[in-house]
Protein backbone atom coordinates (compact mmCIF):
# COMPACT_ATOMS: atom_id res chain seq x y z
CA UNK A 1 0.00 0.00 0.00
CA UNK A 2 1.49 3.33 -1.09
CA UNK A 3 0.88 5.96 1.58
CA UNK A 4 0.64 9.65 0.80
CA UNK A 5 0.99 12.35 3.45
CA UNK A 6 -0.57 15.78 3.04
CA UNK A 7 1.23 17.89 5.58
CA UNK A 8 4.66 17.02 6.97
CA UNK A 9 4.66 18.49 10.45
CA UNK A 10 5.67 16.85 13.71
CA UNK A 11 2.94 14.21 13.86
CA UNK A 12 3.32 13.30 10.20
CA UNK A 13 7.05 12.88 10.82
CA UNK A 14 6.32 10.65 13.82
CA UNK A 15 4.02 8.47 11.71
CA UNK A 16 6.58 8.24 8.92
CA UNK A 17 9.38 7.26 11.29
CA UNK A 18 7.17 4.68 12.96
CA UNK A 19 6.23 3.03 9.67
CA UNK A 20 9.77 3.26 8.36
CA UNK A 21 8.74 2.90 4.72
CA UNK A 22 8.94 5.12 1.62
CA UNK A 23 6.10 7.64 1.52
CA UNK A 24 4.79 10.30 -0.82
CA UNK A 25 4.93 13.72 0.83
CA UNK A 26 3.48 17.16 0.18
CA UNK A 27 3.58 20.27 2.35
CA UNK A 28 3.16 24.02 1.78
CA UNK A 29 6.76 24.33 2.94
CA UNK A 30 8.56 22.40 0.22
CA UNK A 31 11.72 21.95 2.28
CA UNK A 32 9.77 20.19 5.01
CA UNK A 33 8.32 17.67 2.55
CA UNK A 34 11.73 17.15 0.99
CA UNK A 35 13.37 16.56 4.36
CA UNK A 36 10.81 13.97 5.43
CA UNK A 37 10.85 12.21 2.06
CA UNK A 38 14.64 11.99 2.19
CA UNK A 39 14.54 10.57 5.71
CA UNK A 40 12.17 7.72 4.80
CA UNK A 41 13.52 7.23 1.25
CA UNK A 42 10.24 8.45 -0.18
CA UNK A 43 9.36 11.20 -2.65
CA UNK A 44 8.37 14.83 -2.18
CA UNK A 45 5.73 15.97 -4.66
CA UNK A 46 4.84 19.51 -5.62
CA UNK A 47 1.09 19.37 -5.06
CA UNK A 48 -1.53 17.61 -2.98
CA UNK A 49 -3.22 16.49 -6.18
CA UNK A 50 -0.09 14.64 -7.27
CA UNK A 51 0.06 12.79 -3.96
CA UNK A 52 -3.63 11.85 -4.20
CA UNK A 53 -3.21 10.58 -7.75
CA UNK A 54 -0.40 8.20 -6.80
CA UNK A 55 -1.32 7.11 -3.28
CA UNK A 56 -3.35 4.05 -2.30
CA UNK A 57 -4.15 5.73 1.03
CA UNK A 58 -4.17 9.48 1.56
CA UNK A 59 -3.42 10.63 5.11
CA UNK A 60 -4.46 14.14 6.08
CA UNK A 61 -1.88 15.72 8.40
CA UNK A 62 -2.54 19.38 7.64
CA UNK A 63 -4.26 21.95 9.87
CA UNK A 64 -7.97 21.25 10.52
CA UNK A 65 -8.98 24.66 9.19
CA UNK A 66 -7.57 23.65 5.79
CA UNK A 67 -9.93 20.68 5.35
CA UNK A 68 -12.15 22.14 2.63
CA UNK A 69 -9.33 23.82 0.72
CA UNK A 70 -7.20 20.67 0.65
CA UNK A 71 -10.19 18.57 -0.46
CA UNK A 72 -10.65 20.90 -3.43
CA UNK A 73 -6.96 20.56 -4.33
CA UNK A 74 -7.13 16.78 -4.06
CA UNK A 75 -10.16 16.62 -6.32
CA UNK A 76 -12.44 13.69 -7.06
CA UNK A 77 -11.25 10.14 -6.88
CA UNK A 78 -11.67 6.84 -5.12
CA UNK A 79 -8.53 6.96 -2.98
CA UNK A 80 -9.35 6.15 0.67
CA UNK A 81 -8.71 9.01 3.07
CA UNK A 82 -7.45 8.70 6.65
CA UNK A 83 -7.41 11.81 8.81
CA UNK A 84 -5.38 12.59 11.92
CA UNK A 85 -6.88 16.07 12.18
CA UNK A 86 -7.98 17.26 15.60
CA UNK A 87 -11.55 18.51 16.13
CA UNK A 88 -12.62 17.16 12.74
CA UNK A 89 -15.35 14.51 13.11
CA UNK A 90 -16.19 11.78 10.64
CA UNK A 91 -19.20 13.73 9.39
CA UNK A 92 -17.00 16.63 8.33
CA UNK A 93 -14.60 14.24 6.59
CA UNK A 94 -17.42 12.57 4.68
CA UNK A 95 -18.73 15.97 3.63
CA UNK A 96 -15.30 17.04 2.38
CA UNK A 97 -14.60 13.72 0.63
CA UNK A 98 -17.97 12.38 -0.53
CA UNK A 99 -18.19 9.01 -2.21
CA UNK A 100 -14.91 7.62 -0.90
CA UNK A 101 -13.87 5.68 2.20
CA UNK A 102 -12.87 7.90 5.12
CA UNK A 103 -11.21 6.98 8.40
CA UNK A 104 -10.40 9.04 11.47
CA UNK A 105 -7.40 8.31 13.69
CA UNK A 106 -5.73 10.32 16.43
CA UNK A 107 -2.15 9.19 17.19
CA UNK A 108 0.22 10.20 19.97
CA UNK A 109 3.83 11.24 19.45
CA UNK A 110 5.37 7.91 20.66
CA UNK A 111 4.12 6.28 17.44
CA UNK A 112 7.56 7.37 16.23
CA UNK A 113 9.02 4.49 18.26
CA UNK A 114 5.99 2.21 17.79
CA UNK A 115 4.97 2.74 21.41
CA UNK A 116 2.13 5.16 20.79
CA UNK A 117 -1.55 5.12 21.56
CA UNK A 118 -3.79 5.48 18.51
CA UNK A 119 -7.53 5.93 18.69
CA UNK A 120 -9.80 5.13 15.74
CA UNK A 121 -13.24 6.70 15.42
CA UNK A 122 -16.41 4.83 14.58
CA UNK A 123 -20.01 5.96 14.28
CA UNK A 124 -23.40 4.96 12.91
CA UNK A 125 -22.61 6.69 9.61
CA UNK A 126 -20.50 3.76 8.52
CA UNK A 127 -16.92 4.93 8.75
CA UNK A 128 -14.62 3.03 6.47
CA UNK A 129 -15.35 1.50 3.11
CA UNK A 130 -17.65 -1.43 3.69
CA UNK A 131 -14.78 -3.49 2.28
CA UNK A 132 -13.65 -5.55 5.26
CA UNK A 133 -10.25 -6.28 3.75
CA UNK A 134 -9.52 -2.58 3.14
CA UNK A 135 -10.81 -1.56 6.56
CA UNK A 136 -8.65 -4.21 8.24
CA UNK A 137 -5.62 -3.15 6.20
CA UNK A 138 -5.97 0.52 7.17
CA UNK A 139 -6.58 -0.29 10.84
CA UNK A 140 -3.65 -2.71 10.80
CA UNK A 141 -1.38 -0.02 9.39
CA UNK A 142 -2.05 2.22 12.40
CA UNK A 143 -1.95 -0.71 14.82
CA UNK A 144 1.70 -1.21 13.82
CA UNK A 145 2.47 2.01 15.68
CA UNK A 146 1.44 0.89 19.16
CA UNK A 147 -1.91 0.23 20.81
CA UNK A 148 -5.02 0.85 18.70
CA UNK A 149 -8.23 1.64 20.58
CA UNK A 150 -11.60 2.06 18.84
CA UNK A 151 -13.99 4.65 20.30
CA UNK A 152 -17.19 6.37 19.27
CA UNK A 153 -16.49 9.49 17.24
CA UNK A 154 -18.11 11.65 19.93
CA UNK A 155 -15.39 10.60 22.39
CA UNK A 156 -12.41 11.24 20.15
CA UNK A 157 -11.78 14.78 21.38
CA UNK A 158 -11.75 13.52 24.98
CA UNK A 159 -9.34 10.77 23.96
CA UNK A 160 -7.15 13.41 22.33
CA UNK A 161 -6.88 15.19 25.66
CA UNK A 162 -5.90 11.94 27.37
CA UNK A 163 -3.30 10.58 24.98
CA UNK A 164 -2.39 12.90 22.12
CA UNK A 165 -1.57 15.77 24.50
CA UNK A 166 -0.15 13.45 27.17
CA UNK A 167 3.48 13.18 25.97
CA UNK A 168 3.88 16.86 26.86
CA UNK A 169 2.32 16.22 30.28
CA UNK A 170 4.53 13.20 30.94
CA UNK A 171 7.60 15.15 29.87
CA UNK A 172 6.58 17.92 32.27
CA UNK A 173 6.10 15.42 35.11
CA UNK A 174 9.52 13.93 34.38
CA UNK A 175 11.06 17.40 34.32
CA UNK A 176 9.47 18.26 37.67
CA UNK A 177 10.78 15.05 39.25
CA UNK A 178 14.26 15.59 37.85
CA UNK A 179 14.30 19.17 39.13
CA UNK A 180 13.21 17.97 42.58
CA UNK A 181 16.16 15.59 42.60
CA UNK A 182 18.53 18.32 41.47
CA UNK A 183 17.32 20.48 44.34
CA UNK A 184 18.44 17.72 46.70
CA UNK A 185 21.79 17.14 45.02
CA UNK A 186 21.24 14.53 42.27
CA UNK A 187 23.05 15.60 39.05
CA UNK A 188 20.51 16.26 36.29
CA UNK A 189 21.81 13.61 33.81
CA UNK A 190 21.64 10.81 36.38
CA UNK A 191 18.32 12.08 37.68
CA UNK A 192 16.92 12.00 34.15
CA UNK A 193 18.03 8.40 33.70
CA UNK A 194 16.42 7.36 36.97
CA UNK A 195 13.13 9.14 36.33
CA UNK A 196 12.67 8.25 32.65
CA UNK A 197 13.51 4.58 33.17
CA UNK A 198 11.10 4.45 36.11
CA UNK A 199 8.34 5.95 33.95
CA UNK A 200 9.00 3.46 31.16
CA UNK A 201 9.20 0.50 33.52
CA UNK A 202 6.05 1.51 35.38
CA UNK A 203 4.14 1.72 32.09
CA UNK A 204 5.15 -1.84 31.25
CA UNK A 205 4.30 -3.00 34.78
CA UNK A 206 0.83 -1.46 34.49
CA UNK A 207 0.26 -3.34 31.23
CA UNK A 208 1.24 -6.61 32.90
CA UNK A 209 -1.10 -5.82 35.80
CA UNK A 210 -4.02 -5.33 33.36
CA UNK A 211 -3.85 -1.54 33.82
CA UNK A 212 -4.73 -1.82 37.53
CA UNK A 213 -3.22 1.43 38.78
CA UNK A 214 -4.38 0.89 42.34
CA UNK A 215 -2.72 -2.53 42.52
CA UNK A 216 0.62 -1.07 41.44
CA UNK A 217 0.34 1.79 43.92
CA UNK A 218 -0.35 -0.67 46.73
CA UNK A 219 2.65 -2.79 45.75
CA UNK A 220 4.91 0.24 46.14
CA UNK A 221 3.25 1.82 49.19
CA UNK A 222 3.60 0.55 52.75
CA UNK A 223 1.14 1.98 55.31
CA UNK A 224 2.68 5.12 56.72
CA UNK A 225 5.81 4.60 54.62
CA UNK A 226 7.84 6.85 52.36
CA UNK A 227 5.74 6.34 49.23
CA UNK A 228 2.47 6.85 51.11
CA UNK A 229 3.77 10.17 52.41
CA UNK A 230 4.87 11.19 48.92
CA UNK A 231 1.53 10.27 47.35
CA UNK A 232 -0.28 12.19 50.08
CA UNK A 233 1.83 15.25 49.32
CA UNK A 234 0.95 15.00 45.61
CA UNK A 235 -2.74 14.63 46.39
CA UNK A 236 -2.68 17.64 48.72
CA UNK A 237 -0.89 19.65 46.03
CA UNK A 238 -3.82 18.99 43.68
CA UNK A 239 -2.35 16.49 41.19
CA UNK A 240 -5.71 14.93 40.26
CA UNK A 241 -7.38 18.31 39.90
CA UNK A 242 -4.51 19.57 37.74
CA UNK A 243 -4.98 16.74 35.22
CA UNK A 244 -8.76 17.20 35.27
CA UNK A 245 -8.32 20.91 34.61
CA UNK A 246 -5.89 20.14 31.78
CA UNK A 247 -8.47 17.94 30.06
CA UNK A 248 -11.16 20.61 30.48
CA UNK A 249 -8.80 23.18 28.96
CA UNK A 250 -8.11 20.95 25.95
CA UNK A 251 -11.83 20.46 25.34
CA UNK A 252 -12.58 24.18 25.26
CA UNK A 253 -13.32 25.40 21.71
CA UNK A 254 -10.23 26.89 20.09
CA UNK A 255 -10.27 30.07 18.01
CA UNK A 256 -10.15 29.17 14.28
CA UNK A 257 -6.65 30.55 13.92
CA UNK A 258 -5.28 28.09 16.51
CA UNK A 259 -6.63 24.95 14.89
Amino acid sequence: MQIGLIGCGNMARALARGWGRPLLCADPIAERAQSLAAEVRGEALATNAEVAARADLLILCHKPAQLAAVAVEVGDGATPVASILAVTPLGALREAYPGRPVYRFIPSLPVEVRQGAVVQATDSGGSGSGDQALDASVAGLFAQLGTLVVLDDELIDVATGLMSCAPAYVALVAEAQIDAGVRRGIPAPQGAQLVVQTLAGTAELLRRRDYDTLAVRREVSSPGGLTARGVDALERAGLRRAFSDALDAVLQPSPPGER
